[in-house]
């Protein structure tokens, strides 16, 4: 399982939220107050980690939502070809092919260290540091 259960409530700006199945920022969080016959509700604006797509969502604060586990490590570029780099985690020295994005396409270099990010099964490149 890589992701757990949290309300609404303890959810803060910043962190992270499972909306359609795609594991997504929170960028702002506005609530309601309860009405005559209801509960309170949270309004939630979110943008997708690894989609950029922007989401709104609004449920109680009572309501149990997914929080993805984000797993964020440090790894080396071992070989670039076409779209995809070849990276190894400097911790358990696995390696595994990832799709670079637009941004980091003409800055990525074989040899360099980067920070990645995984959850719920993809990855993303968040950072280059060093190289040779």
């Amino acid at each position: 399982m890589s992701w757990t259960v949290s309300e609404i409530r303890s959810l803060r700006v910043g962190g992270y939220i499972v909306v359609d199945e795609e594991p997504c920022k929170i960028l702002s969080i506005s609530t309601s107050k309860p009405g005559k016959h209801g509960e309170a509700k949270a309004r939630l604006d979110v943008m997708g980690i690894f989609d950029q797509r922007k989401r709104s969502i609004v449920h109680p604060v009572t309501h149990g939502a997914k929080v993805p586990m984000i797993d964020k490590r440090k790894g080396q570029v071992i070989s670039i070809q076409g779209g995809h780099a070849q990276i190894m985690d400097l911790e358990t020295y696995q390696t595994f092919e990832m799709l670079i994005d637009d941004e980091w396409k003409d800055q990525l270099k074989a040899g360099q260290d980067c920070m990645y990010m995984s959850a719920m099964g993809k990855m993303k490149l968040t950072q280059l540091s060093g190289g040779d």
